[in-house]
């Protein structure tokens, strides 16, 4: 694997790299060793799924406040999305500073967000599918979000959503209060 640094702080695009034969290909998609080097959480206890019918379905930017925090690691199973993470943490000297990638099921990489993040994604092409790995169990009374177009955070989208669920079109902009 390698681990590419992102414009956040402990984010990294994870890529796979693959070993081809005749009979197809086999790579290592995580080691718990390689991503603790890395500084990333090398334990997951909860594992979710996330099927999207239409292109231009968004989701988010949603993260846990304290003591909940959750740091992620995202990867599409089937299509292509852009995923984004935003950095929420007031020390971090990417505070406030936003990153994506494009993951892709073709490329089988991964997107490896810290906890403090808000996290979010489009999907460019129907029927795509994702895949999150959780570093904490999910606590719905510490469930937050935030609006996807916040001008504090200039996300460069790369076209409006067509689908958005009440909830995520609701969230209101940032503050630090939020994360407490």
């Amino acid at each position: 694997m390698k681990f590419l640094a992102t414009a956040i702080v402990g984010a990294f695009v994870v890529e796979v790299e693959p070993q081809v034969d005749e009979r197809g290909l086999f790579a290592r998609t995580f080691c718990a060793e390689m991503f603790a080097a890395q500084g990333l959480p090398s334990h997951y206890p909860q594992c979710n799924v996330s099927m999207n019918h239409s292109r231009g379905t968004l989701r988010g930017l949603h993260f846990q406040a304290e003591p909940g925090k959750e740091a992620k690691l995202v990867r599409a199973t089937r299509g292509t999305v852009y995923d984004v993470a935003v950095d929420l943490r007031p020390d971090s000297p990417s505070h406030l500073q936003w990153a994506s990638v494009e993951l892709s099921a073709d490329r089988r990489n991964a997107f490896a967000i810290p906890a403090g993040c808000a996290h979010g994604f489009l999907t460019l092409e129907d029927g795509c599918e994702l895949i999150y790995h959780m570093s904490s169990i999910y606590a719905p009374d510490l469930a937050r979000g935030v609006r996807w177009d916040d001008p504090l955070f200039g996300i460069d989208w790369p076209f409006s959503p067509v689908v958005i669920g009440e909830r995520d079109a609701t969230y209101p902009s940032f503050n630090q209060e939020m994360v407490r």
